[in-house]
């Protein structure tokens, strides 16, 4: 019987334990979309102990913590750190099918050596271990990317966000090879139903970018002006988590309208809200298409689902998930609309809903222009689909309708510096898929285009679609 977690782990063929082994393994990870804190990265943040770097903000543990049994005062409440963790570890054992069993114990491993069982019993032993090792100048936040050998960082901020941090990295001569970029998400653009959300960011947004925003053309500069100061930071990336593109058409007159009543103070109708967000979503792809950025769209979370924890702990607290709303139609004529006008970017579609994978995996092919190999992405299984089962859904909807050998591969979509193994688990379930097709006689045993085909979506057909700027050291 293997033991757990062995050096082949999902690896079921010969084939695809040489191509992890040889190929895969090896490879830098490009993390083009995570939610990492840039302000982490530019301190070169050192952590008090375990439980802050595993658990602090890790919504997945959050919730089999909650799903367990465990009081919220030891998960998101005032306990200390050690009974965090040590609440924690006593659940591990029941994790068991769930992609955190595995995540959990592959940090332990890949980042401190630590193989023992994460349980009650072994927890002081860990904390002693890790711990120490977290002490030392090799466990800072750079240290850490450095030895994951993460080539690439794009950050996750909106447009009113100071990009002080990021700045300071540019600027600061760090020694450090990865490069940290800043992607542009503006959600709370699309609070049109919210005045004094919305009103206090367009507020920011004013300062930032230098001018009054008191009609729509002053927004619509300001929005310019911040996409111009992302790009002078070596940003080329932004990204929208929408429920659906809205199924709605807009005027730049019905647009006025709309942000005059919002900065108002009176909050927009659901049928204001898809009107506005419509028009937005139309001006930011001018945006993007204009500086030759790639846009990402994240569709399907329904989000902040309990009241409750919502209040006591804020947003990204665990209470989110999967959304059943309509993707296609509107989907379509959006991309369709950019496309008409010669405005279409380059497009990375995430679903969240595994019932629409074959929805997306179908649609990326509609917009495809012979420009860039690949220009519409059909994105890696995300959030709630970044694990086993999920991830070969998509990869198999992706092979069966689009081209799996122009997929630029994983990103971690974490707010963790210990997420990086998810990188690997990715490439063994690659690397299975492709070795057992392989090995069943229904992909050439041809070593060449296999090595080739492996280490470009593990690594360089990222680097090459987002025409971002990396270290010459990798």
């Amino acid at each position: 019987m293997p033991s757990f977690l062995h050096d082949d782990f999902l690896l079921t063929t010969e084939t695809a334990r040489r191509l992890y082994h040889d190929v895969a393994k090896a490879q830098p990870i490009y993390d083009y979309h995570c939610h990492l804190p840039p302000d982490q990265i530019a301190a070169d943040k050192q952590f008090r102990n375990l439980a802050e770097i595993w658990l602090g903000g890790d919504h997945y543990k959050w919730r089999a913590m909650r799903a367990a049994g465990v009081n919220e005062d030891l998960i998101t409440g005032s306990a200390s750190d050690y009974d965090k963790f040590l609440a924690f570890c006593r659940i591990v054992p029941q994790l068991v099918r769930n992609p955190l069993h595995h995540w959990s114990h592959l940090e332990l491993r890949r980042y401190f050596g630590i193989e023992l069982l994460i349980n009650e019993a072994n927890a002081p032993k860990i904390w002693e271990l890790a711990n120490a090792q977290l002490a030392t100048s090799a466990f800072t936040t750079q240290g850490i990317l450095t030895a994951c050998k993460v080539a690439v960082v794009c950050t996750t901020d909106d447009p009113a966000d100071s990009l002080e941090h990021h700045v300071a990295i540019a600027k600061s001569g760090s020694t450090l090879k990865t490069r940290v970029y800043p992607t542009y998400r503006a959600d709370k653009l699309m609070a049109v139903a919210a005045p004094v959300v919305f009103n206090a960011w367009a507020d920011l947004l004013a300062a930032r970018a230098g001018l009054e925003i008191a009609s729509l053309p002053a927004l619509l500069e300001a929005l310019d002006r911040r996409h111009a100061f992302f790009h002078s930071l070596g940003g080329r990336l932004s990204d929208h988590g929408l429920e659906s593109i809205p199924d709605a058409d807009c005027t730049e007159a019905e647009a006025a309208a709309i942000f005059t009543q919002t900065r108002t103070g009176r909050a927009a109708t659901s049928e204001q809200s898809a009107k506005w967000m419509w028009f937005i979503m139309l001006f930011l792809g001018r945006l993007d298409a204009k500086r030759g950025w790639t846009k990402q769209l994240h569709l399907g979370a329904l989000r902040n689902n309990n009241t409750r924890l919502l209040k006591r702990c804020g947003a990204d607290a665990g209470v989110d998930s999967i959304g059943d709303f309509p993707q296609a139609r509107a989907l379509s004529r959006y991309l369709d609309t950019l496309d008409r006008e010669d405005a279409l970017p380059k497009v990375v579609l995430y679903n969240l809903n595994p019932a629409d994978n074959y929805v997306f995996a179908a649609m990326i092919g509609n917009f495809q222009d012979g420009s860039v190999a690949g220009k519409i992405q059909f994105g890696s299984g995300w959030w709630f689909l970044d694990q086993k089962e999920g991830m070969e859904l998509q990869l198999n909807a992706l092979s069966a309708l689009g081209l799996l050998s122009k997929f630029v591969g994983m990103l971690t979509d974490s707010r963790s510096f210990l997420s990086y193994p998810r990188h690997e688990y990715f490439r063994r379930l690659l690397c299975k898929l492709i070795g057992e097709d392989v090995e069943a006689g229904l992909i050439p045993a041809d070593d060449a285009a296999l090595t080739k085909l492996i280490s470009d979506i593990s690594y360089a057909n990222a680097a090459g679609y987002f025409g971002l700027e990396i270290s010459k050291d990798w």
